[in-house]
């Protein structure tokens, strides 16, 4: 173990770090219309209630010699009468304070509790029977005790698991100062992001393992430590798990358009982007063609899609073209006047968040820019298909509906980016760059690379602000909302297309790249090789997408 001088170098250290300045949404919350559970600021999960808690009083601070880099601890304040905590807070310190942590009581109704799980007669949360010391920053020298950390594993009773960890800076805290879970109300639960590695000590923030529309698993909003002193010691704690099948803190129909007025982010074309978006009826009107394996002649479609074959899987027996001569060279360009996004609203980390996937759809996705240094070479074919796909999803906390956080879809990933992370440009509405011709999405305008971005070499994504915009708070559809029950949204008839919006013509793309590699300098050669190998697999043929029913996300959770 390491002692306290590891962490505070100077007397003057020891004063706790001031809490990181916590972080607001750049305009107030609307009045929500009226509904279930939603925004209420409780929530229940069947036998548990739970209740979101966002103020915090400092505890502990890694404290490193610079600052910035530590992780402070927390152990949350303000907790309701009744409600019990579960664990304790670890933020970053190089961000806002933006996190919070669960407190639990009983389900008021034992009644209503019957309804969504089996009755048993042990309780629902139950005090530790001890705690084991996972980690401290003192060796147990002549080092004073004061400014130092002991992190506190709660020993579950048997049939009962420990969700989280309680931090002080002295004695072993009271057995009354948590609470336990019965095993059958929780669920599995992962490391997620590192927070601090520091020495022998390991802090991550955790997240369900089951996620997605389906998963159960509730986020507690601890943290999991780990220290080589005790082997074999990895993430010993479990998750909450939402026994409620009505999801009672789920937005209905109008909530939902409230939501996306109040939040719904505006894209931002590039200035010099010509494959613009449209509606999917637009794209359809204008001479889309639907073909079938065998048959060199398309046919028409529906204006909604009703005579595409829907259901089944992408079989490769149906497929959507574009049509021939000027038609084809008029409908690649789009019609932004006509775009929209397609929204797909589903539960998230057990009902306690909710996710709308904002879709939008592209006629034509163009060729890459490759970047080598200060050379940028155009490609003529990589890169470009029939039809883009592309979405981002708006991450809502049902406690509040506040906007927690946005995925930005970018090609074969994305990433998740905080809301104190974005640009906002009127009220609570995010602003989302579309990348040139890709259409990828990224939070701010620039230059990202594709491939490596510290060599400069790699898939050019160039976003900018310009007068192509669709703005999503009044350019959208709700297309799928599943857990409003059946035929409370009606799922047009082009989402039940399982196959590709676009041909797939192979080409050898691959000789092309192979013929910008031997022009380049010989210092150059062997690195653009190796960046190409780890380049999508799509860039090297002209594939259509499938629609977003046929994406992972659709029930999973986003990747990133």
């Amino acid at each position: 173990m390491f002692g306290c001088e590891c962490f505070y170098r100077k007397k003057m250290d020891l004063l706790p770090l001031s809490d990181p300045e916590p972080f607001s949404l750049p305009a107030s919350l609307p009045q929500w219309p009226h509904g279930q559970g939603f925004a209420s600021g409780k929530l229940n999960l069947g036998e548990l209630e739970v209740v979101k808690i966002s103020r915090f009083k400092f505890i502990w601070s890694s404290n490193l010699e610079d600052r910035k880099k530590g992780v402070t601890f927390y152990k949350p304040v303000g907790i309701p009468d009744g409600f019990y905590i579960l664990g304790h807070y670890c933020q970053s310190n190089d961000q806002p304070l933006r996190g919070f942590v669960l407190v639990a009581r009983e389900a008021p109704s034992k009644s209503e509790a019957a309804d969504f799980s089996t009755r048993v007669t042990s309780p629902a949360l139950r005090e530790p029977l001890d705690y084991t010391l996972a980690w401290k920053s003192n060796d147990g020298s002549e080092e004073s005790l004061e400014g130092c950390g002991f992190f506190w594993l709660p020993q579950p009773p048997e049939g009962y698991k420990s969700v989280g960890y309680l931090v002080t800076s002295s004695k072993k805290p009271k057995l009354d100062k948590v609470r336990c879970v019965r095993a059958d109300l929780t669920d599995r639960c992962e490391k997620y992001r590192v927070m601090h590695l520091e020495f022998s000590f390991r802090v991550w923030s955790t997240r369900p393992y089951h996620r997605g529309m389906l998963g159960r698993g509730v986020s507690i909003g601890t943290f999991s430590c780990i220290s080589e002193s005790i082997p074999g010691l990895e993430l010993p704690l479990s998750c909450l798990k939402n026994l409620d099948p009505s999801l009672h803190g789920m937005p209905n129909c109008d909530q939902i358009h409230a939501l996306i007025n109040h939040y719904g982010p505006t894209f931002f074309f590039h200035p010099n982007e010509i494959y613009l978006p449209s509606s999917v009826s637009w794209f359809f009107e204008n001479g889309a063609l639907l073909f079938r394996k065998g048959d060199s002649v398309g046919e028409p479609i529906d204006v909604g899609g009703s005579n595409l074959p829907s259901g089944g899987c992408n079989d490769g027996e149906f497929w959507i073209d574009l049509p021939s001569g000027d038609q084809r060279k008029t409908i690649k360009l789009g019609n932004l006047a006509s775009a929209k996004l397609y929204l797909h609203v589903k539960p998230a980390l057990g009902g306690t968040f909710t996710d709308i996937a904002l879709w939008i759809f592209c006629p034509f996705n163009g060729p890459a820019t490759l970047k080598v240094g200060i050379m940028n070479i155009a490609l003529n074919k990589i890169g470009r298909h029939v039809c883009d796909w592309e979405h981002v999803t708006l991450r809502i906390c049902n406690f509040t509906g506040e906007l927690w956080s946005i995925y930005f879809s970018q090609h074969s990933g994305g990433v998740w980016v905080n809301a104190y992370e974005l640009e906002y440009i009127e009220g609570n509405k995010a602003v989302i760059y579309s990348s040139r011709n890709g259409h990828a999405s990224f939070p701010h305008p620039g230059n990202y690379i594709q491939g490596s971005a510290k060599l400069g070499i790699g898939i050019r994504n160039d976003c900018a602000s310009s007068n192509f915009y669709v703005d999503s708070s009044t350019h959208y559809e709700l297309v799928a909302a599943k857990y409003l029950g059946d035929g409370i949204v009606a799922e047009p008839g082009w989402l039940q297309f399982m196959r590709k919006w676009g041909p797939t013509i192979v080409y050898d793309s691959r000789t092309e790249l192979d013929k910008i590699v031997h022009v380049l300098p010989v210092m150059l050669q062997s690195s653009v090789k190796n960046i190409f190998d780890k380049l999508p697999v799509e860039l090297y043929g002209e594939e259509g997408p499938t629609g977003p029913k046929e994406k992972n996300n659709w029930v999973g959770d986003e990747r990133g």
